[in-house]
């Protein structure tokens, strides 16, 4: 089994992580509502997805 020779330093491990960040999520506005809602995906508050309504919400 292969085994590392010398330890690897801090710096080559922290160049590896470098890209290990968590980003937020994108979020757009609604064209219809004007809520906040995730990309490609229906609305959540008015159900509309590319300018036509896919999920009938209820008045209450």
């Amino acid at each position: 089994m292969a085994v590392p020779k010398r330890r690897q330093s801090a710096s080559r491990g922290r160049k590896r992580r470098s890209h290990d960040a968590i980003t937020l999520p994108n979020v757009v506005t609604c064209p219809e509502c004007g809520e906040p809602r995730l990309p490609h995906r229906v609305c959540p508050e008015c159900g509309y997805y590319k300018g036509r309504e896919v999920l009938a919400r209820s008045e209450d």
